[in-house]
């Protein structure tokens, strides 16, 4: 694994792919600091060999240019983390990134506009990705919550920078610690996935089955699960073009011996707001008009009693919507 300690960056202006999408307050101020943070180790070695830094990010799921969703609400907190002051490029590709980013002197910081204002982002589109290499000389990738996905600022844009690419240390970090678990586990192993897509969590369902005991489901994606399995989920998020894929888990697991667990009661608003009415309802039960955001009492408390019983847990994602206090 080829991580930013085998490379000196003096001189050098480096592209990262870091995950800034941090929740915001109503005030569209940064509530939560925490993967700021957690880039800093990779940025601070970049700035200290005499390099430059081009970040990049995605934040929210915009539809198009969204001013809420803009990363300019995030530059000062970006400043005072790293402790240096961050330029701000107005869209990540194009003629004012490129001169922004040509312009960079060793030790400055420049943030890119969020890159899901471009539907080639997520598309994973190879023109888009060309236009993203411009901007720097050597490719960090240090987004983990991003990395499994095929997007244009991930697996595609790295295809342009042969032998000048490499892990940051938040990334190569998580890899080793996922790493060691799954080859040095004491049993049973649990694991623990959360989010809102079965689709963003294939790739990690397969590589553990072989591995682990227990997998413990919760979050959005425990409702493509439910209602392929006959549930009603009301208007809980649900990704259809899926249902067949959860019974393919579902059936898998069973026949490596590995225990799925899926909540059995949940937290349902009538709004996706932290102000909305709720109520705890079956699983499968959930009224129209009302949707899953967080797991239930009883779930809590079978899922404590699995994760009670073992030896080692992985854990990865959100079972609720925890940027809402009354769902986290």
């Amino acid at each position: 694994m080829i991580t930013i300690n085998d490379f000196d960056f003096k001189d050098k202006r480096v592209l990262i792919r870091v995950d800034f999408n941090v929740p915001l307050d109503e005030d569209s101020n940064v509530s939560d600091n925490s993967r700021i943070k957690a880039a800093k180790p990779t940025i601070l070695k970049i700035l200290e060999d005499g390099g430059s830094c081009v970040l990049m990010s995605h934040l929210g799921r915009p539809k198009g240019v969204d001013d809420h969703f803009s990363l300019k609400h995030i530059v000062d907190e970006v400043s005072e983390v790293i402790g240096v002051q961050v330029k701000f490029a107005t869209d990540c590709i194009g003629e004012q990134a490129e001169n922004a980013a040509n312009i960079l002197e060793p030790g400055e910081i420049l943030l890119l506009e969020n890159l899901r204002f471009h539907d080639e982002e997520t598309s994973g589109d190879l023109n888009f990705a060309e236009q993203l290499s411009k901007l720097g000389d050597i490719y960090v990738n240090d987004a983990f919550g991003t990395a499994h996905r095929a997007h244009a600022s991930t697996t595609i844009v790295a295809q342009f920078f042969e032998g000048k690419k490499c892990f940051g240390s938040l990334l190569a970090k998580e890899i080793q610690s996922i790493k060691k678990v799954l080859e040095d586990s004491e049993k049973p192993v649990t694991a623990v996935l959360g989010g809102a897509k079965v689709s963003s969590k294939i790739g990690i369902i397969q590589n553990i089955l072989d591995k682990v005991d227990h997998i413990i489901i919760g979050g959005g994606m425990t409702y493509t699960f439910i209602k392929a399995q006959g549930g009603k989920i009301g208007d809980s998020i649900c990704e259809d073009d899926k249902q067949q894929l959860a019974l393919d888990i579902l059936k898998e697991a069973k026949d490596k011996g590995v225990k799925i667990h899926l909540p059995i009661d949940v937290l349902a608003a009538d709004a996706f707001d932290n102000n909305a009415n709720t109520q705890v309802v079956d699983v499968d039960k959930i009224p129209d008009g009302w949707q899953g955001l967080d797991a239930g009492p009883k779930t809590n408390v079978g899922f404590a009693f699995v994760i009670a019983q073992s030896k080692t847990i992985l854990w990865n994602g959100p079972l609720g919507v925890f940027e809402m206090p009354k769902f986290a």
